[in-house]
C-alpha cells in the first residue's frame, strides 16, 4: 500500500515524463524566477510594482517618427512582459536567449502587460 507521499512523487514522475519540452522549460523558468525572487507574472496587476526574472525571447528595435523605442518580452514561464526602453535603439546586453531581472512599474497596453523604461540586471551567461 501506498503512502500519500509515494502517491505525491510518483505522480510528479509521472507528469516530468508526459510533459512537453515547452511545459519543463516553463517549470523550470518558474523555478530560477522564484529563486531570483521574481512575481510570477502571471500574478502582476497594473499600477504595481514588481520584480520579474526570465529569459528574454525577442528583442525588437521599433522606429517610431518621434520615439524609438528598444522592446524585450520576457517570459518567466508563467506569462510575458513586455518592456519597453523609450528613446534607446540598443543595449548592451539585451538580446534573445539572456537572463535577466527586471523592476518597475507593471502597464497595460493591447492586453498586454509592459514595463517602461524597467531598471534591470542581467544574469550571467548560461
Amino acid at each position: 500500500m501506498m503512502t500519500d507521499e509515494g502517491r505525491v512523487s510518483l505522480r510528479r514522475l509521472l507528469q516530468r515524463f508526459t510533459a512537453s519540452e515547452a511545459e519543463i522549460d516553463a517549470q523550470e523558468l518558474r523555478r530560477e524566477s522564484a529563486e531570483c525572487g521574481g512575481i510570477p507574472a502571471q500574478m502582476c496587476s497594473r499600477g504595481q510594482v514588481v520584480s520579474v526574472a526570465g529569459r528574454l525571447r525577442t528583442v525588437v528595435y521599433t522606429p517610431r517618427t518621434n520615439l524609438p523605442t528598444l522592446e524585450a518580452d520576457l517570459y518567466d514561464g508563467s506569462d510575458v512582459v513586455t518592456l519597453v526602453w523609450l528613446g534607446r535603439r540598443h543595449i548592451a546586453g539585451i538580446e534573445p536567449g539572456r537572463h535577466l531581472t527586471a523592476r518597475g512599474r507593471m502597464a497595460v497596453r493591447d492586453d498586454r502587460k509592459v514595463i517602461y523604461n524597467p531598471y534591470y540586471e542581467l544574469d550571467a551567461p548560461r
